[in-house]
């Protein structure tokens, strides 16, 4: 130990060995497919709208080339970005910037191997700069020591990769990468897998789990109509997976909520998705589920900052999970100004909602579980078009509907039959208001019923704009005001006031001689 003595106070040399240190930070929960997408981040924020992710995995130690078409960067910010960390966390930055405390891609890296190369070059430029970091060289040494890369050394890593990229399918037409990104081994499937699982191993990862997962996390980036992002793996091009599919017209939204937080706003706005969804994201590839994910795998909150998906599936431990809410889905819009607030890990992978925040979540999703409830004991029940069951005789008939299982009265029930054969026209107008008014309550109280707009043709329920008006002048007559029809009696009916024809609508405006 060397003790340093200055005017004010004895200290002691506490620089942490480099070779320890790199190996804990860079234990910040990644996973593959986080640690890729940390990198493309970098690559969306540099303007790059083409990446592809190349590696051999037939062939060990594995190495991976991740390359970009983006910006680009000159020797000097390539020599500031390899440095812990690059950029503060508290800096202003630029709405569309995805990164946070400038410590991504080292971090991200070095969560996969113990060796890796960066060569950039500005757009439009000819030479590459090359850094390295190199854990081994860091035992040796026991110093922090980037590695500057010869001449020699970019040109063979070029040659390797552009060997790769053209023996691979589906490459990009005039693509030049600008940033490459090298991982020589990658230690996770190296040192702690079997070999005969390593290589099926890392396939599944990179073809299923991060292609999987990228879809979903840039999908946004990818569906954009100005130069949207395209990302390859391998032979592979991925498309966009969007977890909210409101082309579909039974896809039901609920009104979203707007919430000023500090120097930025936050947009929460649930989605239901229809009952269908459960049977056939079970047959096979669907709009309702990735590729390799179930219904109740992404059920739950979905938090987009700056277009790009940091968290999805789960409540993040506002509720808990269940079979009964796997049609709710959460969408949630923040900007980069907040994080420190929202405490966004160094993955980009975990948030904590504030307390001040919490209970306004809570609240919405609430409204959303007893939606998406309803609409989970509403599956298995199908519209009907027409065509009655044959032998049913039950009173009442369920049929689906935007707001759940709609209770009818069925029009072939013996008793219910017979009875309208035996009314006369007055008698049957009445009994048609009777269960009109029924059906309605009762659908209102289990809060199903959606005003409907009145069928002029007056078929609906056999109330035409006759039996109404017959109707209406008997309540006048027994001393109902117009106001007091219009409150109580009307919304019973179910039909939107403002589709009533213009003679009923006159007659609540009259008394009953005419007069208004």
């Amino acid at each position: 130990m060397t003790e340093n003595k200055t005017d004010h106070a004895c200290y002691e040399n506490a620089d942490p060995d480099p070779e320890y240190l790199i190996k804990s930070i860079a234990e910040q929960g990644y996973s593959l497919e986080t640690s890729l997408t940390d990198l493309m981040d970098n690559s969306v924020s540099a303007g790059a709208d083409r990446i592809e992710v190349l590696i051999r995995m037939d062939q060990e130690p594995f190495t991976l080339f991740l390359a970009d078409n983006g910006s680009g960067m000159d020797r000097e910010t390539l020599r500031q970005s390899m440095h812990f960390p690059s950029s503060s966390p508290e800096s202003n930055r630029k709405v569309s910037d995805l990164g946070r405390f400038g410590l991504g891609m080292k971090t991200a890296s070095f969560a996969q191997t113990r060796c890796f190369t960066v060569l950039s070059r500005k757009k439009g430029g000819s030479a590459y700069h090359g850094r390295t970091w190199d854990v081994d060289y860091l035992k040796q040494k026991k110093k922090w020591r980037i590695l500057i890369n010869t001449e020699e050394e970019i040109t063979a890593l070029l040659a390797s990769y552009q060997s790769l990229s053209s023996g691979y399918q589906n490459s990009f037409e005039k693509f030049e990468a600008n940033t490459i990104i090298v991982w020589k081994g990658l230690y996770k499937f190296e040192d702690y897998l079997e070999e005969t699982n390593r290589q099926d191993s890392l396939k599944k990862e990179i073809t299923e789990v991060t292609s999987d997962y990228l879809s979903l996390v840039f999908h946004r980036f990818m569906e954009r109509k100005a130069n949207p992002l395209r990302i390859r793996i391998n032979n592979t091009v991925i498309k966009p997976f969007n977890p909210f599919p409101i082309h579909e017209t039974d896809v039901r939204p609920i009104e979203y909520r707007h919430r000023n937080f500090r120097t930025d706003t936050i947009k929460i706005e649930g989605f239901v998705l229809p009952s269908r969804s459960i049977d056939e994201s079970k047959q096979g590839l669907t709009q309702w589920t990735t590729r390799n994910r179930g219904l109740m795998d992404m059920e739950g909150m979905y938090i987009y900052r700056a277009d790009r998906i940091i968290l999805f599936g789960g409540w993040n431990g506002i509720i808990k999970k269940s079979p009964k809410l796997q049609l709710a889905r959460l969408r949630v819009e923040v900007g980069n100004s907040v994080d420190h607030l929202l405490h966004l890990n160094v993955a980009k992978s975990q948030i904590v909602i504030p307390y001040e925040l919490r209970q306004a979540f809570l609240r919405y999703i609430s409204i959303l579980k007893g939606e998406a409830e309803k609409e989970f004991f509403n599956r298995g029940i199908r519209k009907f078009s027409g065509q009655k069951k044959a032998g049913s005789i039950q009173l009442f008939e369920r049929r689906s509907s935007s707001k759940g299982v709609v209770l009818e009265l069925n029009a072939d029930f013996p008793i219910l039959k017979e009875l309208r054969n035996e009314l006369t026209g007055n008698q049957l107008s009445k009994l048609n208001w009777i269960l009109r008014m029924i059906t309605t309550s009762i659908n209102k109280i289990r809060h199903v019923h959606e005003d409907v707009a009145y069928n002029s043709t007056g078929e609906e329920d056999g109330l035409s704009a006759d039996s109404i008006i017959s109707g209406i002048v008997l309540l006048r007559e027994n001393g109902m005001t117009p106001e007091q029809i219009k409150k109580d009696i009307l919304p019973s009916l179910g039909f939107s006031e403002a589709s009533l024809p213009e003679e009923i609508k006159q007659l609540l405006k009259t008394d009953l001689h005419g007069y208004q």
